[in-house]
């Protein structure tokens, strides 16, 4: 496919990690960045198969969940800005609250080094992927004055993680300016305000974020772009800016669906949509998936000649609770009093998962934005034929990382 050379939109991921109790200090800051695009496309081979497999699988688990609390909404998450978030929670965990995360989180069958390896090279590839597109991944944990971690929770998030580590004091009004701040910033302006206040037993957040810019490998001519009928789930009809390209595209099709890939700069990232037939369930089609069954789906992409027409669209979902997710999930015990996070603390728990995320997609490429806030607290407290594909009705889509498989975003647009 023939490259353009014009800059995509974004595509991000911020996720924030809020804890809770008393005082030491560190300040880090470190790049997971730092190698060739050719070394970045080694590790993203060396990563662990049975890693990506098990994020994709914690993606569909709690979009699927979610998709049982927002029927008929347009949903948007970021299951790797969830995980991440969680993952550096994760290495304060012991016992019970070890093993509830973990079956959570699928990160079951991993020790905790493995675990914490496979995440850092994982940034490393992903942030290095690819010349043609920006990709940064930060992380940093926030302090109160005489908040007192233990050192190698705070060490293994330096390691593995990168994480910038400042002491600063949670009662200042100016503070939630602060971590707001360095949100926006990382973030490019696309997550500007997470927290309105800091509770007074709160003692730490953990914030990662993964900034996405990029274009889509062919882009759309703006002159094409033009009204048209998209189908609502109720029947009824909407007019959307309706952009349109005859190409070359990686496309398949299933029993009840279709999908088309489209690639951002050199290829290495893609969105795929997927396409329920009509009359299908989208619903029923996304609760079909799993981890296996769409590595099957998107190994079965084939080159084909597409009529494509798809909407332009704008979307944000959140900000929205996680708790009740999560618990179904299988790890309620982190939102008890009978959570064990040792690893950070004595007598702390999880009181909320918070999460948001935003994405435009136009003719240049797509820009997108997600945050996580895990606040803790004291317990004491193709043919020859052209194949037309118009996505003028509810559809998924997914933003991945084509070396790796890794899924950095998904979505359910009901209504553009």
């Amino acid at each position: 496919m023939k490259k353009s050379k014009m800059i995509l939109a974004a595509a991000v991921i911020v996720a924030v990690t809020l804890l809770a109790n008393t005082g030491c200090f560190w300040q880090f800051f470190d790049s997971v960045g730092g190698v060739s695009e050719e070394e970045s496309d080694e590790i993203a081979v060396e990563v662990g198969g049975d890693l990506i497999h098990s994020n994709t699988q914690f993606g569909f688990n709690i979009f699927n969940q979610l998709i049982l609390e927002d029927k008929d909404q347009n949903i948007f998450i970021s299951p790797l800005s969830i995980l991440l978030a969680l993952a550096m929670t994760y290495n304060g965990a012991v016992g019970d609250t070890s093993k509830a995360m973990a079956d959570a989180l699928e990160f079951s069958g991993f020790d905790l080094e493995e675990l914490n390896t496979g995440f850092k090279d994982l940034m490393i590839s992903i942030e290095n992927a690819d010349s043609d597109i920006e990709l940064s991944i930060a992380n940093s944990i926030w302090m109160n004055l005489g908040f007192e971690a233990k050192e190698d929770f705070i060490e293994r998030n330096r390691k593995y993680f990168s994480s910038e580590v400042r002491e600063i004091d949670f009662a200042d009004a100016g503070t939630v300016d602060t971590i707001n701040g360095w949100i926006a910033d990382a973030t490019m302006d696309k997550i500007q305000k997470m927290l309105d206040s800091i509770p007074a037993d709160a003692v730490m957040y953990l914030i990662n974020a993964i900034y996405f810019k990029g274009n889509w490998t062919d882009e759309f001519d703006e002159s094409l772009t033009d009204d048209d009928d998209f189908y609502l789930a109720d029947g009824s009809t909407k007019k959307v800016p309706m952009m349109k390209q005859w190409q070359e595209f990686f496309y398949c099709s299933g029993d009840n669906y279709s999908g088309v890939k489209l690639p951002y700069g050199q290829e290495k990232m893609s969105m795929y949509i997927i396409l329920p037939d009509k009359g299908e369930s989208l619903d029923l089609l996304i609760g079909s998936l799993d981890a296996d069954r769409w590595n099957e789906i998107a190994s079965s992409f084939s080159e084909r000649q597409v009529d494509l027409s798809m909407p332009k669209y704008k979307m944000e979902y959140g900000i929205k609770l996680l708790n009740d997710v999560l618990t179904d999930m299988g790890m309620g015990v982190a939102f008890s009093f009978d959570a064990d996070f040792s690893g950070i603390r004595e007598d702390i728990f999880i009181s909320k998962v918070l999460h948001k995320a935003v994405i435009e997609v136009n003719e240049k490429g797509s820009e997108a934005a997600a945050a996580t806030v895990v606040e803790m607290m004291e317990s004491a407290a193709m043919p020859e034929e052209p194949v037309e594909f118009t996505v003028n009705r509810p559809f998924f889509f997914v933003i991945a990382d084509d070396r790796s498989g890794s899924i950095l975003f998904m979505g359910k647009v009901v209504e553009p």
